[in-house]
């Protein structure tokens, strides 16, 4: 039985799809550390970006921007001494508007290793559409071989990042984002920004 599309976008409307999109991640050479990637769709054109610390020169943020380089989301670890007594790590994804006030869309909350590493990397949305959390991480990033699902579980995946080519991915540089119907593209590749900075690849500094 086909699953009902979702249409109710996380950040914008405007970046989702009534079908199924495939997207290629590739790493950005020109930056050492702390780079970022470049996104593409199926006829190689750039439709978004993601700048990592390295060229933001502030350490724990994170900015995808569209095709036009306007900044889309920013995304920033919080910090503080609630943070240091709590068993997860939290970041934060914001929005801004034309007058660079920000408005939090999305709080992911990251299992520090050695009190809580059997729990999942679980993400809540703004506003709230479950209780406790709305998406959750299935899968292994660093492996590219990952889904987001939403608090139901049984719900297809929103995403799947899986190899693009054994040789190219010896290297971690390239692989592919299956985006389905009625999700949010700006969510999802918010979302592996902030994958791809917490297990150190190309936005980390």
């Amino acid at each position: 039985m086909a699953t009902k599309a979702n249409t109710m976008p996380v950040i914008s409307k405007l970046y989702c799809s009534y079908s199924q999109v495939v997207f290629v991640a590739r790493r950005t050479p020109h930056v050492v550390n702390g780079g970022g990637f470049a996104v593409t769709n199926c006829s190689q054109l750039v439709v978004f970006w993601v700048d990592g610390c390295g060229i933001l020169g502030t350490k724990g943020e994170i900015v995808l921007r569209d095709m036009e380089g306007d900044a889309l989301l920013l995304k920033h670890r919080k910090g503080g001494r609630v943070e240091a007594l709590s068993i997860h790590k939290r970041r934060k994804g914001y929005t801004s508007d034309y007058k660079g006030t920000k408005k939090l869309v999305f709080t992911l909350k990251e299992p520090r290793s050695c009190l809580a590493k059997n729990d999942a990397i679980r993400i809540s949305t703004e506003p709230k559409r479950s209780k406790n959390w709305d998406f959750e991480i299935n899968g292994y990033f660093p492996e590219r071989d990952c889904s987001i699902i939403d608090s139901v579980s049984n719900i297809v995946p929103l995403i799947g990042v899986k190899k693009e080519v054994e040789e190219v991915m010896a290297s971690k540089d390239l692989y592919h984002v299956v985006v389905k119907p009625g999700t949010g593209q700006d969510f999802v590749f918010g979302v592996i920004a902030v994958l791809d900075y917490i297990h150190g690849e190309s936005t980390r500094c």
